[in-house]
């Protein structure tokens, strides 16, 4: 019995050590953004609303934004955790934005005009996390 004991005290040690590499492994960014949201309805974007730019289909339910093309660029790429202002959970980056806005984002909200027509248009803070490049892989 002391064996599988003193396995599982190993296999905790490790798990813990890599989580708080992650941490070390991440510049932490912010930025202030215009907040929209988007139903995944033909009038809103094209005859195949769930399917995002990246190919990535939607379904109502799930935490997802469209971020413009500039915040692309400042490494909010697809399928980037991040948090929004004003929300508890995480969302995730799956879809792109025409290219004519600039610091934006549209979030998610399935099939409910309604909701999105609440929230309509705010400015809120973003926080997503840039992973360091270590020396040896550049």
């Amino acid at each position: 019995m002391k064996p599988s004991y003193i396995v599982i005290l190993s296999l905790l040690i490790i798990l813990f050590s890599c989580n708080a590499r992650v941490e070390e492994d991440c510049n932490k960014k912010h930025i202030k953004v215009t907040a929209t949201a988007y139903n995944s309805l033909a009038y809103q974007t094209n005859s195949n609303p769930t399917i995002t730019a990246f190919g990535d289909s939607l379904k109502p339910g799930l935490r997802y934004i469209a971020v413009s093309r500039d915040l692309i660029d400042s490494g909010l790429v697809h399928n980037t955790q991040v948090k929004i202002q004003g929300f508890d959970s995480l969302y995730t980056v799956k879809d792109k934005m025409n290219r004519r806005w600039r610091k934006r984002i549209d979030i998610y909200m399935g099939n409910d005009v309604k909701k999105a027509k609440t929230w309509g248009k705010r400015k809120v803070k973003i926080q997503y996390c840039l992973p360091v490049k270590d020396s040896i892989s550049g």
